[in-house]
């Protein structure tokens, strides 16, 4: 094999190795990034379920009206 073919083989292999570590970088990025997507997806699905039930509960409570005994005396 010639100089220039056997630099440019050595080369390209040199590339190849590292855009193959650039990938496992990235990979490994986006799988830590889809587990933390992952877990806010569930944080916010909980409080979606804890605001209904809040929802539910104000609903069920009467109106905001005073107490018998707070309200002013007629004359």
């Amino acid at each position: 094999m010639s100089k220039p073919l056997e630099d440019r083989l050595t080369r390209l292999e040199e590339l190849t190795f590292f855009q193959e570590e650039r990938i496992e970088k990235l990979d490994a990025a986006l799988t830590a990034q889809q587990t933390q997507l992952d877990a806010v997806e569930r944080e916010l699905a909980s409080a979606r379920t804890i605001i209904g039930a809040l929802r539910d509960k104000l609903s069920q409570q009467p109106e905001n009206t005073l107490p018998p005994h707070s309200m002013p005396e007629r004359w």
